[in-house]
């Protein structure tokens, strides 16, 4: 009786596993409703403007805290 027990609750193998979980992401893939190219580079350019705005924000903090550095420390 132990026996069947340990035997109804065993994992399927690894490759089962795998295999599953492979069928189930493409089964998912192919629900996806993926983006027309003129909105893919709408949001690519937004998303470069908006990095490159921060980085001039965090360069130009940078190069005010290096003068203040420069000035705390005679150099």
């Amino acid at each position: 009786m132990a026996n069947a027990t340990k035997t109804k609750n065993k994992k399927p193998n690894w490759f089962k596993r795998v295999g599953a979980k492979l069928k189930e992401t493409f089964s998912e893939i192919k629900r996806v409703t993926w983006p027309k190219f003129p909105t893919v580079l709408k949001t690519t350019g937004v998303v470069l403007v908006v990095v490159t705005a921060f980085l001039l924000i965090i360069m130009g903090v940078d190069r005010g805290l290096m003068e203040l550095l420069g000035l705390l420390t005679n150099k």
